[in-house]
């Protein structure tokens, strides 16, 4: 595989730690129903994507440094300058070519497992959601919301239709493919019911800011909630808003969330970058969780300056993401991070993570010694699932573990 036989004992030794079974996934009022050989696919996918993780991608950096790195230098007699010099460098490896041809196969083949298994009960799928939400007050749609072109004009990570497409009124198939499927791609590093991330947001606040008490918290870009159902559930007496442009995926959520006992959360169908509906100072805590790097430089923007508005005097933001490209990550590390933005369908990703988001956040409004940086790893049940924490690989983009920024108004 290595192209010259030069990569054969490259790296260290690894015992290969595998991914739980599909079968201990957490299900809910609104899970979909999953048969054998389904199962059998996903686990198959989580598997192949920690192999990719944890013997392929270190082969990776090998060919980097014995082949391309050195063919390189002697065809530019200066090296790589930039990121984007080591990408087009790896471009002609086969073993950057094997690692992220598979890499983008799991994904395409993530994405039809996922999206089967829902279609072929999209209508039950959507009966179920139907009787758990209709009427209910704390799902807000708003049908004729221009969908951002940032969202309308890119299948994200190859989500058919990302965020918002509906297949006929009321369906929910395209947000139960999100729900289920993701198990493929974080092999169970997120939980139970993947929700991993909102656990170690929580956990984070209550350590670092324990005297806090919120009335009311924002998660813009909730999709389902899955991120933002922990914090509700860690802030009980808090009004909790999640907010999306996608209406099939707030309809899932709300029917997700009540299926779980969380009763403190409304979904509503608006655009982040508009937040006109509350007044100045009307939320003690706005939240995004690995979000921004979809988001265009306008919308991110504007995000943040509504943010500043809609946030009451002492109260918080954090933004939950992959770390910036600090001149002290290696180039080799953030090409293999920029891998999303050329081959995942994530267009932003590779900006985002080169911008200078303390800068935006002073320019939406915070203080510069307001500003707020941290970290996160995903909290999940370690009888039963593997914890990042503990995971001394790096795959570069997929691992439960993230940077925080935000800042106190």
């Amino acid at each position: 595989m290595d192209g010259s036989g030069d990569l054969k004992n490259a790296g260290p030794a690894q015992i290969y730690d595998g991914p739980p079974d599909y079968r201990v996934v957490g299900r809910h009022g609104v899970f979909p129903e999953t048969s054998h050989d389904e199962i059998a696919r996903l686990n198959f996918l989580a598997h192949m994507n920690r192999h990719l993780s944890t013997r392929v991608a270190p082969h990776v950096k090998t060919a980097w440094d014995k082949r391309a790195e050195p063919r390189l230098k002697a065809e530019s007699g200066a090296g790589a300058q930039t990121r984007h010099d080591v990408r087009k460098a790896l471009l002609k490896d086969p073993m950057f070519q094997t690692w992220s041809a598979l890499r983008r196969m799991t994904m395409e083949q993530r994405q039809q497992a996922g999206r089967w298994t829902t279609i072929r009960q999209a209508e039950q799928l959507a009966a179920q959601a139907r009787t758990l939400t209709e009427g209910d007050p704390r799902l807000e749609l708003d049908p004729k919301l221009p969908i951002p072109r940032y969202v309308s004009a890119v299948d994200h990570h190859c989500m058919p239709g990302s965020y918002h497409k509906e297949l006929f009124p009321g369906d929910v198939s395209g947000a139960a493919n999100y729900d289920h499927a993701i198990f493929a791609t974080t092999g169970g590093m997120l939980g139970r019911f993947s929700d991993g991330g909102g656990h170690a947001v929580a956990q984070w606040v209550r350590k670092n800011l324990p005297d806090f008490k919120p009335r009311r918290i924002l998660d813009i870009g909730a999709t389902l909630g899955q991120n933002v159902i922990p914090i509700a559930q860690a802030f009980p007496d808090a009004e909790v808003i999640a907010l999306d442009v996608g209406g099939p995926m707030l309809r899932y959520g709300l029917a997700r969330a009540k299926s779980m006992g969380v009763e403190n959360v409304r979904f509503v169908q608006a655009d982040g970058s508009d937040l006109s509906r509350y007044p100045d100072g009307h939320f003690d805590w706005v939240q995004t969780t690995m979000f921004l790097h979809e988001l265009s430089y306008a919308s991110m923007r504007a995000i943040f300056r509504e943010s500043f508005r809609v946030l009451a005097p002492g109260g918080i933001v954090l933004h939950v993401e992959q770390p910036q490209y600090a001149p002290q990550m290696p180039l080799f590390e953030q090409a293999m991070r920029d891998w999303d933005a050329f081959y995942n369908n994530e267009p932003f990703w590779s900006t985002l993570h080169e911008i200078d988001l303390d800068a935006y956040m002073v320019e939406a409004g915070f203080a510069t010694d307001r500003l707020i940086h941290g970290g996160v790893t995903a909290v999940v049940d370690k009888d039963v699932f593997p914890d990042a924490a503990d995971d001394e690989g790096e795959d570069y983009g997929r691992k439960a573990a993230w940077h925080v920024i935000g800042a106190r108004k």
